[in-house]
């Protein structure tokens, strides 16, 4: 899709949408774990579980988006700007993401394969400390290999 673009402003502009995109993904997938982490004990198993399937679909969308679409683009635009440094960067900041990614799809393979929620809390809050760390190098990560590059592309 980027790749037809001719000018770098057309090209690495795009970038800034597919971003805005999965941020937002972002902020769906976060508001549905606040709602599932604030549930209420009085919901019967069934309606506890159709949320937890939700945020599960959401959650996995949000990493394939990050693994299959924004980082490749992120990288793409490194390369194209000839940043070592900044590609240097990133790979630490993608062995940190790899971390969370498997801590993610655990929660998901877990919760897809059972119907026991007597430990969701505790999961849940060591799913929250992930997305922490995720979060913040994703967000390092658009830094590096993005921002910096916006005056380049004006």
């Amino acid at each position: 899709m980027l790749e037809n673009c001719k000018s770098a402003k057309e090209r690495w502009g795009g970038v800034n949408e597919i971003i805005d995109r999965w941020l937002e993904e972002r902020q769906a997938m976060l508001v549905q774990y606040c709602a599932l982490s604030g549930l209420d004990q009085d919901l019967s198993d069934l309606q506890r579980g159709e949320k937890l399937r939700s945020f599960c679909q959401i959650l996995v969308d949000y990493v394939s988006a990050g693994h299959f679409e924004v980082y490749d683009q992120l990288i793409k635009e490194g390369r194209e700007f000839d940043d070592a440094e900044a590609l240097q960067e990133a790979s630490k900041l993608y062995d940190t993401i790899d971390t969370t990614t498997e801590r993610l799809l655990d929660f998901n393979d877990k919760y897809l394969e059972t119907d026991d929620v007597s430990s969701l809390s505790s999961d849940l809050s060591l799913l929250g400390e992930a997305l922490e760390v995720r979060f913040s190098t994703e967000d390092r990560l658009i830094s590096v290999l993005h921002t910096s590059h916006k005056d380049l592309v004006s």
